[in-house]
């Protein structure tokens, strides 16, 4: 059985309320307990606010936080504050997660862009066809939609 809390409620006692938080998350959370992949989904979504909280923090290559951050810094970061280890690298993240289909992604699994030559960034999923992403030199930690069809999806177990 899913039980479903009311996010404005759980992030209230955790003094995080933000639009921006609720906008992300899409209003609901697995409530602490609940059966099946409620402990993977909850540390995935603890990832994913980390990384929302983390939103207009300057890009800097090689940067792992907790002021700045290149991409996979940026999931680095936000999964280790979850209480996951993760490689450094995009691609070494690609090869630590459990790979899985555009249809069956949720919010906090990883999105991998990539191309002929590999993996070249990674960002959280947010819903919505959207991530939290370090872009690039002289950018911010933002949410954007995904701008490409070469992305693969993986979750942090």
């Amino acid at each position: 059985m899913t039980v479903r809390m009311h996010t404005p409620n759980l992030l209230a006692r955790a003094g995080t309320v933000t639009a921006l938080t609720l906008v992300t998350l899409g209003g609901t959370t697995m409530a602490p307990g609940a059966a099946g992949n409620a402990e993977a989904a909850s540390v995935s979504v603890h990832a994913l606010r980390v990384a929302a909280s983390k939103g207009g923090a300057p890009y800097r290559y090689g940067a792992q936080g907790p002021h700045a951050f290149d991409c996979s810094g940026l999931t680095l970061y936000s999964f280790k504050r979850a209480g996951r280890a993760l490689p450094r690298t995009a691609a070494a993240q690609y090869s630590r997660t459990r790979h899985i289909p555009a249809a069956s992604r949720r919010r906090g699994d990883l999105v991998f862009f990539h191309s002929r030559s590999g993996i070249y960034h990674v960002g959280i999923y947010a819903g919505r066809g959207r991530m939290w992403h370090a872009p690039k030199a002289g950018s911010v930690v933002r949410l954007e939609r995904i701008w490409s069809r070469s992305v693969w999806y993986g979750r942090v177990h």
